[in-house]
C-alpha cells in the first residue's frame, strides 16, 4: 500500500476531515502521516509520536483505536495490550478487541499479565453467553439459528481455552487442564486438544495427556492439514515411550482415538443440522425448504419437473410490481405437470410473512429460502432461477422488464421443458401502390 493511501485511511479510521477546515492539530497529524515512510509500522510512529505531541488531543480515542486495529494486523503484542486496554477502558464490550487483548496478555507468560487476561476472559465468557441468551437453537431454526450454534459454541469455547491458559500461567495446572477439556468438549478442536494436553502433562497426568494429543493429531487430519503434526506425532511417541517403554500399542491408540473423534465431529455435524437440515449442502436439489406453516418440501421430489424460483422478499417492492406477471406465467402453465412454481421468501424474520400475504391478499405457497439464497448466489431480488428437469439450474433472470417479464419467463420455461419456441408471424407484406402515368 502507497503512504498517502495508508494516510488516507489512517485519517478516515481516525474520522478526522480529509479536505475541510482543520485544526493546527489536525493539519500536524496529516503532515505527520505523510511524511512516514510506506509502512503502517512508520504510521504506527507518527501516531505515537502526534499523540505524545498532543497528549489532551479530542482524536484520542480514534487515533488509538485506529493504532489497535493496526497492532491486531501486525500481530504486534506490545501495542495491543498498550493501546488496546486503553479502547477497552472506554469500550468494555467490544468482543473483538477483547479477545486480542486478552490473547496478546498471555502471550507474555508471566503472572501480572496472566492476572489481567483471566479478567478478561471471564468478561468475555459473560459476553458470548449475554450475546446469544436470546437464541432458543430449536430444530428447523434455519440457517441463521445454525449460524448463531456455531458462532456461540465456538465463543464458548474459544472464552474457556483462554481462562485455561491464565489459570495455567497462574500455576492452576488442574483448574487449567479441566477447563481446556471443557472447551474441547463444546467445540472440538486441536487448540483445545493440545491446551488440554499441555496442563494435562503439567499436572503429571501423561495418560490423559497422550490420549488428548492423540486428539489433537487426529483431530487435524480429519480437518486439514496441520503444519505442527509432525511435532505432535514426536510428542506422542514420548509420552507413550515414558508410559509404555516401547512404540508397540501407539497405531492402535491412534486408531482409536480416530474412530472416537470422527464420532465426536459427526455428532457436532448432526447438531447443527438439527438446526438446519442444509446446512453443508452444495447440491440444490438435495436442499428441503420449509413451508409457511412448516411444512417440509425437498426439492429432490421434483426431480423430472422444470422448477421455477422466485426470490422475492416482503420489502421488496419491484417484487410486488412483479407478482401479477409471474400469475400470468402460471396461467399459461397451468395444465402443464412437469412445471412448479416456488415462491421462495428471502425475508430474515419469517414472522413479517403471513401478515404481508394477507395484506396483499396472496394466495400462493411460500417456502423460505433455507440458504438457498447463498447456495445459489441470489445477491439481489427480485430473481428468478428455473432448475431443468436434473435438478441443474438452467437459467436465471435477475430483476424483470416489465413489458417482456411475461413473454421472456414463458420462453425460457418452455427452452427448459425442450418445447420448440412457436415461430414469430410473418409480416405482413402489402403490395407497392401503382402510381399512375
Amino acid at each position: 500500500m502507497k503512504s498517502g493511501r495508508i494516510a488516507i485511511t489512517i485519517l478516515i479510521a481516525a474520522g478526522l476531515p480529509l479536505f475541510a477546515q482543520q485544526t493546527p492539530e489536525q493539519q500536524s497529524l496529516r503532515q505527520a502521516l505523510s511524511e512516514a515512510g510506506n509502512s503502517p509500522a512508520d504510521f504506527e510512529l507518527a501516531i505515537e509520536n502526534h499523540l505524545k505531541q498532543y497528549p489532551n488531543s479530542p482524536e484520542r480515542a480514534q487515533l488509538e483505536a485506529a493504532l489497535v486495529k493496526t497492532a491486531i494486523s501486525r500481530n504486534d503484542d506490545a501495542r495491543l495490550i498498550t493501546y488496546g486496554e486503553s479502547v477497552l477502558s472506554r469500550d468494555p464490550n467490544n468482543l473483538e478487541i477483547l479477545e486480542h487483548v486478552t490473547t496478546a496478555l498471555l502471550h507474555q507468560g508471566d503472572k501480572v499479565h496472566a492476572e489481567r487476561a483471566l479478567e478478561h476472559a471471564h468478561h468475555f465468557a459473560d459476553l458470548i453467553e449475554n450475546t446469544y441468551s436470546g437464541d432458543k437453537f430449536e430444530p428447523g431454526g434455519g440457517p441463521n439459528q445454525a449460524r448463531r450454534k456455531e458462532e456461540y459454541d465456538r465463543g464458548r469455547a474459544r472464552a474457556l481455552l483462554l481462562e485455561s491458559r491464565a489459570e495455567g500461567l497462574l500455576g492452576q495446572v488442574q483448574q487449567a487442564a479441566g477447563l481446556a477439556q471443557s472447551s474441547y468438549k463444546i467445540f472440538p478442536s486441536v487448540e483445545g486438544a493440545k491446551e488440554a494436553a499441555r496442563w494435562l502433562s503439567a499436572s503429571g497426568k501423561d495418560a490423559e495427556a497422550l490420549q488428548a494429543l492423540a486428539e489433537a493429531f487426529t483431530i487435524a487430519g480429519l480437518r486439514s492439514a496441520d503444519v505442527d503434526g509432525a511435532d505432535e506425532r514426536a510428542r506422542m511417541g514420548e509420552l507413550y515411550r515414558k508410559l509404555h517403554g516401547t512404540d508397540t500399542g501407539l497405531g492402535d491408540l491412534i486408531l482409536r482415538t480416530y474412530d472416537t473423534t470422527s464420532s465426536q465431529l459427526a455428532a457436532r455435524r448432526a447438531e447443527i443440522k438439527e438446526l438446519d437440515p442444509n446446512s453443508q449442502l452444495k447440491d440444490p436439489i438435495e436442499f428441503t425448504l420449509s413451508g409457511l406453516d412448516g411444512d417440509k418440501l425437498p426439492l429432490r421430489s421434483l426431480l423430472g419437473k422444470v422448477v421455477v424460483l422466485d426470490f422475492w422478499a416482503t420489502w421488496c417492492g419491484p417484487c410486488r410490481e412483479q407478482h401479477p406477471l409471474y400469475e400470468q406465467v402460471k396461467a399459461r402453465f397451468k395444465n402443464a405437470n412437469d412445471v412448479v412454481f416456488l415462491a421462495v421468501d428471502a425475508d430474515e424474520d419469517h414472522s413479517l410473512v403471513k401478515p404481508f400475504l394477507n395484506q396483499v391478499k396472496w394466495s400462493q405457497k411460500v417456502y423460505f429460502e433455507g440458504g438457498l439464497q447463498s447456495l445459489l448466489q441470489v445477491s439481489s431480488i427480485p430473481t428468478t432461477i428455473i432448475l431443468g428437469k436434473n435438478g441443474q439450474i438452467f437459467t436465471r433472470m435477475i430483476g424483470y422488464l416489465p413489458d417482456r417479464f411475461v413473454d421472456m419467463l414463458t420462453d425460457r420455461v418452455n427452452d427448459a421443458l425442450g418445447k420448440p419456441q412457436a415461430p414469430a408471424p410473418a409480416p405482413v407484406v402489402h403490395p407497392a401502390p401503382v402510381l399512375k402515368q
